[in-house]
């Protein structure tokens, strides 16, 4: 113990100036001191660069490296997690715990994943967290590590319950609201810091202007890149004015494919004007708000790089585009190196080595560790990349810990856990932001709000898709339980995303004798039988309210089936539910607008709603 803290000493005393510069004395990480003047400001960010620069001419060539990789772990703990984790580790990755991997590969940074049960609990992930920063303070030369996750909240959600669990961004595109999205964005960051998470991959940039994108949807804000730029700046702002990094993805624009990069290489057909008009003005906006880290994307887009690499590998976009023309001098990281957007066009061990020469500092999550470490290393020794070009990305890296305030103290309390994390302000925040983004598309004759009196008796049917977080949920039980608490007599019975024809009898036979009947649609299709199910429904006579607990072109698909009403809430999270069962009781006004068009399903040229298209009480 006293090895290690002498260690941390001296990293302390050699970053100490550096990070009272960037943070300024006595405050919290990530703020900045409003009174120091331009030119000592100036003074303090040569000095932190001087003193960054010392350390990186005192690590050795393998430690350079390492800083340049965030990776995955598994397990809930750095040194003793569970057998089948260590098993999972030494099967992907070589080593037994975090801690080992650290102290081999040195590397700058670790992303969580609730499948590599990293998020169990605040505290548990807490320290996680600091037994993450131990072991790189123990290393030759002691460095803090970004902790990172994606937390964008809505349908892609890390950390669960109890935590404080905010609408995504398409509800927050649909709330129109700029101050919710930088309150939301606070609130997040703030939990997020308190468990030691200080990277989050958040928030989402991208313009979704394809209503069939499989990977991006309501991860966007939505199809206006104006009103997404407008978010996109009040999140980063949220975000990192809570003392963590933001990132914006996915550079150059994810927003109009079909294909998943995950499982395949999108190509974008953008012209170079309509990059500029429809994709950039949000990135534009994020470097404005003084964003920490962009992320790439693994797409192809033609008429930005000829060679037709994917972004993520392509010099002209993103040094020539991103560095050069948007000026962009913070970290880039790369989205997961283990998609095979990015593993279609070159193997393994030249794609680390591609992406550093394209300008990207972090290699996030390659499928081997090993193979990327040591593939960067040989390309350094080589001289294919110069080492004075990693240091470039190593400084840059290491400005962003000095700025998060790591190197002055980047361990967290089990006392700050419980004074921040899921607290009564921060939830109740989180439902009246819902409450604001839950979007009203029909309510034929007004049925809408049910009344206690003359709608009591309420079945809820519909899909149950798997909590994004794997805490909340599911669908049917939560919007059931919500409408028990506002004095209706609710039954929930989960029919799924493709009932079959003795499920749809059985939801038929539960609707019986009840007042109304909401169902609970997900990502309806012109040939799914959640159409079959509504119809059987409407065909009681018991009046049908629809909820699109996913994308919100559902209403398209549901034409003539006999609903009565329809709203959209974006994500099927227990604070996005909640928010519509309040709506639907009359216990809130319904808000929301369409921050997305919607096409009618039997000629996609027409639209059936436009953009801000809602109707209210």
């Amino acid at each position: 113990m006293h090895h290690r803290t002498s260690r941390r000493t001296l990293l302390t005393a050699t970053a100490a100036t550096a990070v009272a510069a960037v943070t300024g004395a006595g405050l919290a990480p990530g703020a900045l001191a409003a009174q120091r003047s331009a030119s000592s400001g100036q003074h303090d960010s040569a000095t932190t660069t001087k003193r960054l620069k010392r350390i990186i001419s005192g690590m050795t060539l393998e430690e350079k490296v390492g800083q340049l990789f965030v990776m995955r772990v598994y397990g809930h703990s750095a040194t003793d997690p569970d057998q089948a984790d260590i098993d999972a580790n030494m099967a992907e990755i070589g080593v037994r715990t975090a801690a080992e991997m650290i102290d081999r590969y040195h590397v700058g940074g670790i992303i969580y994943f609730a499948w590599a049960h990293n998020t169990r609990d605040p505290h548990q992930i807490a320290e996680l967290s600091n037994g993450i920063q131990r072991a790189g303070l123990a290393g030759p030369t002691p460095l803090p590590l970004l902790v990172s996750t994606d937390q964008e909240h809505g349908i892609v959600c890390r950390v669960g319950e109890p935590a404080t669990l905010m609408p995504g961004a398409m509800a927050l595109g649909a709330g129109g609201s700029r101050s919710d999205a930088r309150r939301a964005g606070q609130i997040a960051g703030a939990e997020l810091a308190a468990i030691g998470i200080n990277q989050n991959y958040a928030p989402d940039a991208d313009v979704n202007v394809n209503p069939a994108n499989p990977v991006i949807g309501v991860r966007s804000f939505g199809s206006d890149p104006r009103s997404v730029a407008a978010l996109v700046a009040a999140q980063v702002k949220g975000y990192q004015s809570s003392g963590i990094a933001s990132t914006a993805k996915h550079f150059p624009g994810h927003g109009d494919t079909s294909t998943d990069s995950h499982t395949g290489l999108p190509v974008i057909t953008h012209t170079r004007e309509q990059w500029a008009e429809l994709d950039e003005p949000p990135f534009r906006a994020a470097i404005a708000a003084g964003i920490d880290s962009i992320m790439t994307a693994h797409i192809v887009v033609p008429a930005l790089d000829p060679a037709e690499d994917p972004a993520t590998l392509s010099h002209p976009i993103l040094s020539g585009i991103l560095r050069e023309e948007l000026g962009y001098d913070g970290v880039v990281v790369t989205d997961s190196l283990g998609m095979e957007g990015v593993r279609t066009k070159y193997g393994d061990d030249r794609v680390p080595v591609l992406a550093l020469k394209a300008g990207v500092d972090q290699l996030l999550n390659p499928p081997s560790l090993d193979v990327s470490w040591n593939a960067v290393l040989e390309a350094v020794k080589s001289g294919e990349i110069s080492e004075a070009r990693i240091d470039e990305s190593i400084l840059r890296i290491l400005r962003l810990k000095a700025k998060l305030g790591l190197f002055d103290n980047p361990f967290v309390s089990r006392a700050g856990v419980d004074r921040t994390v899921g607290t009564r302000a921060h939830l109740a925040a989180a439902d009246r932001i819902a409450e604001r983004t839950t979007t009203l598309l029909a309510n034929d004759g007004a049925v809408l709000p049910l009344s206690r009196r003359s709608h009591k008796n309420l079945l809820v049917v519909g899909a149950d898709p798997a909590s994004p977080s794997g805490t909340t949920g599911p669908p049917t039980t939560t919007l059931a339980t919500e409408f028990g608490e506002l004095g209706h007599a609710a039954t929930a019975l989960s029919t799924g995303t493709a009932p079959a024809p003795a499920k749809i009898a059985e939801a038929v036979a539960a609707a019986q004798g009840k007042d109304a009947v909401v169902v609970a649609t997900y990502n309806v299709s012109a040939t799914s039988s959640q159409r079959t199910l509504v119809s059987a429904l409407a065909a009681t006579g018991v009046p049908v309210i629809t909820v699109a607990i996913r994308n919100p072109y559902d209403i398209a698909q549901l034409a003539g089936t006999g609903f009565a009403a329809n709203l959209a809430t974006y994500s099927w999270t227990d604070v996005e539910l909640r928010a519509a069962a309040r709506v639907i009781a009359g216990r809130a006004e319904p808000r929301g607008t369409l921050p997305v068009p919607v096409q009618r399903a039997d000629d996609p040229s027409k639209v059936l709603h436009p953009v801000g298209y809602g109707l209210t009480y």
